[in-house]
């Protein structure tokens, strides 16, 4: 067994595994950084550990595999709150940092702090490395933690405060590669052969079935497998955020995103169903608007790797612990081809109600621009392999319910929960994916977070492009700041609540060494993307819209309808 340091066996494990970027900010283990050059990764340095978190989620996701992102130990806790995202994304991150020696501990260290507490809420496991002999054990735990059932972050804490008592430390280790755990969704349980017998007599019964599909579909790679399954049965397909584009959204069996961030057509169908199919999906209060769809008495059909989840928002009439590809594709296997043509026309008819709805807004000339012709544009011209990346809030609204991808090549992927995320994660997921086309759709209000990753990207030639729906604001805000004022301050104006200064972003980012590019005409808006896609370099393009337009909220039944089926 060769003698090495614990850098070169850091380094060459990360390459064994696939890894091609790390990102981090400084002083981080500064003999595995040099160790990683040799073994050609490349290393991004960022301008906050939030952001060095969120490029590491961008890249995982990207890459359905795991990622790194380190920092020392004053910036820890930073580390930690930017992992709360790919947390709630089950995303496979590795995070590394450095802690004081023990002789430091409990005595007012300077900038120490207890760094287990901050990441005990966003990782799946948290391990201290005070020794170099456990770093083999360890690091490929780390790897299988983050990679296997439910996916999610990982950290790792080691001795010395930039790590270097287990960079700098040398023993006896050998290079072990695990392939099972090089991607998410390599081990694939699957289902028993009497879970399947129930589930194809409870599909049987069904008049009304609806597949919901979550982020466990994008993770197994299940996409074709549902798609042959809604297409067998005559089964509508509705996504969570996180499964968009599992069904091309021009397919006439899909029906759209449902739960909060929707399409009102999708929630009906998902309320009309009187099965519910979620395959991959945590139906948590997203998906499901607050538990209120599928209504009582609907039966339920959970599929899900982690056993934890079966049931545990709805009571289930069949629950089947089983990896999304694998057990969807035993259901093709035990399925009979059934005709449902009352179902299939009313979804549809429901589907064309809201396109006939939005078609003027989609097709609006007004200036400023409507977001939903900016997301129109995005439909219309997004390249047939690219990946789009949205952040929280108005932003996944509108491309989660007004953008649609008909391209089988086309991937989507969201914030799972904190604004400012899509300008960082798009970097990391290009990095993932750099002979794609990668666009991320943010706000203005998500853009300034991380802005100064700009000069990242265009340090390192980083070239995704982030157009921004510019509406000078947090307009999200608007109709809350404005009712409680309204109601509580008579005269008082609400507007610095949620008003920004108008700022030309295109010339924010040529001062950083991008493209920069503003729109004002709608009409322009597709040959601007074009642009900034060509001009091989990070580009930025500035959409200015109007502040006075806000996301309609979604469609939840009334009280009335919230009945039980006989």
């Amino acid at each position: 067994m060769p003698t090495m340091t614990g850098a070169r066996f850091v380094a060459e494990t990360l390459k064994g595994y696939g890894l091609t970027h790390v990102f981090y900010v400084p002083s981080i283990a500064r003999r595995i950084l040099a160790e990683l050059e040799i073994a050609g990764i490349e290393r991004i340095v960022c301008h906050g550990e939030k952001a060095a978190a969120y490029m590491a989620d961008g890249y995982a996701r990207a890459s359905n595999g795991p990622a790194v992102c380190m920092a020392q130990s004053v910036g820890a806790a930073n580390l930690a709150a930017g992992l709360q995202d790919p947390f709630l994304g089950l995303s496979p991150v590795i995070a590394i940092t450095g802690h004081r020696p023990l002789s430091h501990q409990y005595r007012n260290s300077y900038q120490e702090i207890d760094h287990f507490r901050p990441f005990s809420s966003t990782t799946k496991y948290s391990v201290a490395v005070d020794t170099v002999e456990q770093l083999p054990h360890l690091l490929r735990q780390a790897f299988r933690e983050a990679t296997s059932g439910a996916p999610g972050p990982v950290h790792m804490d080691f001795m010395g405060i930039q790590g270097e008592v287990i960079e700098n430390g040398e023993t006896e280790m050998e290079v072990i590669i695990e392939e099972d755990f090089m991607k998410r969704s390599t081990l694939r349980p699957e289902p028993s052969q009497e879970q399947i017998r129930r589930t194809v007599q409870v599909l049987a019964e069904s008049r009304r079935p609806v597949i919901v599909a979550g982020g466990g579909v994008t993770s197994s790679g299940a996409q074709e497998e549902v798609v042959k399954l809604a297409e067998m049965l005559n089964i509508p397909v509705a996504t969570s955020l996180n499964a968009k584009g599992t069904i091309p959204e021009n397919h006439p069996l899909s029906v759209g995103v449902c739960g909060a961030y929707s399409r009102w057509c999708a929630n009906r169908v998902v309320a009309e169903a009187d099965l519910a199919i979620f395959i991959g999906s945590q139906t948590g209060s997203q998906v499901t608007l607050d538990w209120r769809i599928p209504l009582p008495g609907a039966k339920i059909i959970q599929i899900d790797i982690d056993a934890s989840e079966l049931g545990r928002s709805f009571p289930t009439t069949v629950a089947i612990q089983g990896d999304a590809k694998a057990t969807v594709s035993r259901l093709v296997e035990a399925l009979e081809p059934v005709a449902r043509v009352e179902w299939v026309e009313r979804i549809q008819q429901l589907v064309q109600e809201f396109r006939d709805e939005v078609s003027p807004d989609w097709h609006s000339d007004a200036q400023p621009i409507r977001p939903e012709r900016l997301c129109q544009e995005f439909t219309d011209n997004l390249p047939a392999d690219a990946m789009l990346v949205s952040d929280t809030g108005h932003a996944g609204i509108w491309t989660g319910a007004y953008i649609e991808l008909h391209h089988a090549q086309q991937e989507y992927m969201r914030a799972a929960g904190s604004l400012g995320w899509a300008l960082p994660a798009a970097l990391g997921a290009k990095c993932a994916l750099p002979d794609r086309p990668v666009v991320a759709y943010t706000g203005d209000g998500g853009f300034w977070y991380h802005v100064s990753e700009l000069e990242t990207a265009a340090r390192y030639g980083i070239n995704a492009v982030i157009v921004v729906n510019d509406n000078r604001s947090l307009n999200q805000c608007r109709v809350g700041d404005e009712r409680v004022v309204n109601a509580n301050y008579p005269g008082m104006n609400a507007d610095a609540m949620w008003q920004f200064t108008d700022v030309d972003l295109a010339k924010v980012a040529e001062s950083m060494g991008c493209f920069g590019i503003r729109v004002t005409d709608p009409a322009n808006i597709s040959s601007a993307i074009d642009e900034a896609l060509a001009s091989n370099r990070p580009a930025v393009v500035d959409v200015v819209s109007d502040w006075d337009v806000v996301a309609p909220p979604p469609w939840g039944p009334s009280s009335s309808e919230r009945v039980r089926y006989d």
